[in-house]
């Protein structure tokens, strides 16, 4: 088999063996099994990528990572506007919507040095 490469859900870049499709048909218990034990394993056809089988840990892995959860973004929001509400902040921003374009262009320079 060939192998191609994926980031596992330990972010290991890891080879991911690759088999025929005709051969997955003739030998399903046997792949089945090496993608329960290693991961995964892509299925091909005329050497063509066409789909990939999973283990289950593989798949909750991605299905809890794709995305954060409602609820978490909203905290995070909420977190943000209230850092945003400080007189500090406010403060800040009125000084940067009454700013010339020099003085927006040195500050982002300034800005620009310092992360560096």
């Amino acid at each position: 088999m060939r192998a191609m490469t994926f980031r596992n859900r330990q972010g290991e870049l890891v080879d991911l063996p690759t088999v025929a499709a005709s051969r997955f048909k003739n030998e399903f218990g046997a792949i089945f099994e090496q993608a329960a034990l290693g991961g995964a394993v892509a299925i091909t056809k005329h050497d063509a990528p066409k789909a990939v089988l999973l283990s289950y840990a593989e798949f909750e892995s991605l299905v809890q990572a794709r995305s954060p959860a409602l609820d978490d973004l909203t905290l995070q929001f909420d977190g943000l506007l209230e850092q945003m509400q400080t007189p500090k902040s406010k403060a800040g921003m009125a000084a940067a919507f009454d700013a010339s374009p020099v003085q927006l262009g040195r500050a982002a320079v300034k800005a620009a040095k310092q992360r560096r």
